[in-house]
């Protein structure tokens, strides 16, 4: 029987087996930002033990940081970040430094993540990188050190699942959108256990960037992990990277691309086809990125709810301010948010751009645009994009999580309305009492125009 793509990688980094049956996973590359630094060298420190490959080891401040601009403002994490990794000898990403950037961008910029290798991260959204074939971790403190310490991750070997997305995409409908909609089929509990490997034409035709944000956001319905087995699309990314990337780098990634595949006859636990022919640009209604509707469609009602279902529901329509069976056209928002590791990329930008050009953001919104790294920002205003933005009435910031973490200070007003790239609406995630709509960068910049929620295509023609 053939093998899967990701049992090919998990046997190459598989290392040995503890007695409590997990099995230990050579990691190729430690990612690690400013939240939970801090903690596990501390802890690191306390038992006594050295960071086994410093060379491996690279830490950023994105979390904490401030993207206002204000190179004076630094937080505590950032400052006993900094300190952790001069004194351990690992390699440190000021928020200064040009290399500047989330995490889980700038891993793929630098060719720190790249197909066929392991990486680990302290943070849900490490699948991120599996768009290019990156077999990628979260991980807790307690596991960062261990990883730090012996450079392997103690894991039980998941169950597998590979989606097929079928049918071809209507103009206006990206990835953000495809996103949100398997979210909404399949609900936040399906791929929990399971290494989730992405498939089908959908998959095929998206770019790079795309498949980026699709597999960033696969944590948000319960995946372990995610995989896209790279192709031409791939190789052209790293290439497009140019002086970036070294050419061994370009070389690695060129040979992994005609080898990383799942075999015709290899086996999955749970196979589903999900068709993405009539999906039409997404948005949630709820405080989970299940509960989410087309721009056209109304908010569902509770009619046949479960009781759990029932009270979710409840709850949900409680915080947001909403009704079952209402549509969500025509709501005024009073702040926007395009950025974050799911959707704060060029093609991200360009896109959001393309909506807000010679065009006012209305006078009841602020409107906050954030590159996903110092890259992306300096590419960007190579374009002219940020002046798209700040003629529009857009606020202009340097990279960081910014609102998606709201570990910086960068939250909105009680009570206000946030429609976000971001991928999370949980209660309070953006501020105490901020009610956040998720959508994609054209929807959300469509949004900051109009005022209320309203679908990028209809202003566009409007």
């Amino acid at each position: 029987m053939g093998l899967t793509l990701f049992d090919k990688i998990w046997n190459a980094h598989c290392v040995g087996l503890r007695e409590d049956g997990k099995e230990l996973l050579y990691i190729d590359r430690h990612m690690v930002h400013d939240l939970h630094a801090p903690h596990a060298f501390k802890e690191l420190g306390r038992q006594e033990r050295e960071v086994r490959r410093k060379d491996l080891t690279l830490v950023v401040q994105d979390h904490t940081v401030s993207t206002r601009g204000d190179a004076a403002s630094v937080s505590e994490n950032m400052s006993a970040s900094q300190e952790a990794c001069r004194q351990h000898k690992v390699s440190f990403i000021d928020h200064r430094s040009p290399q500047h950037g989330i995490s889980h961008i700038i891993s793929v910029e630098q060719g720190w993540a790249l197909p066929g290798k392991t990486l680990a991260c302290p943070d849900s959204h490490a699948s991120t990188v599996g768009a290019l074939g990156c077999l990628a971790f979260g991980c807790g403190t307690t596991e960062l050190v261990h990883i730090l310490a012996t450079q392997t991750m103690a894991l039980s070997k998941p169950q597998q699942m590979r989606i097929h997305l079928t049918g071809k995409l209507q103009s206006g409908v990206n990835a953000k959108d495809v996103a949100l909609h398997l979210i909404r089929t399949v609900g936040i509990t399906a791929g929990r256990g399971y290494a989730v490997e992405y498939a089908g034409p959908v998959i095929r035709d998206m770019d790079l960037e795309g498949r980026m944000t699709l597999c960033n956001m696969t944590i948000e319905w319960g995946g372990r992990t995610c995989l896209i087995a790279p192709d031409a699309k791939t190789v052209a990314w790293y290439q497009n990277q140019g002086s970036d990337m070294s050419a061994q780098t370009l070389t690695f990634v060129s040979e992994q691309s005609g080898q990383l595949y799942s075999d015709a006859d290899a086996k999955f636990d749970v196979e589903l086809i999900v068709d993405c022919a009539s999906v039409q640009p997404q948005i949630t209604w709820g405080t989970d990125p299940s509960q989410t509707i087309g721009i056209d469609e109304v908010i569902p009602l509770t009619n046949g709810a479960s009781a759990d279902q029932l009270a979710r529901q409840t709850q949900a329509l409680e915080y947001m301010g909403l009704q079952a069976g209402q549509s969500l056209k025509g709501l005024a928002v009073q702040r926007v948010f395009i950025g974050s590791c799911t959707n704060a990329r060029l093609s991200d930008l360009r896109e959001a751009a393309r909506v807000v050009q010679h065009r006012r953001v209305a006078k009841n919104v602020v409107g906050l645009v954030v590159p996903g790294s110092t890259q992306i920002k300096v590419q960007a205003e190579a374009e002219g994009l940020d002046q798209i933005f700040m003629q529009a009435g857009f606020q202009w910031h340097s990279s960081g999580c910014s609102m998606c973490a709201g570990a910086n200070g960068e939250v909105g007003e009680f009570g206000e309305r946030c429609v976000a790239t971001s991928n999370r609406n949980f209660e309070n995630r953006q501020g105490r009492g901020v009610r956040t709509h998720l959508a994609s960068p054209a929807t959300a910049a469509a949004c900051a125009i109009a005022g209320y929620i309203v679908d990028a295509a209809d202003l566009i023609s409007s």
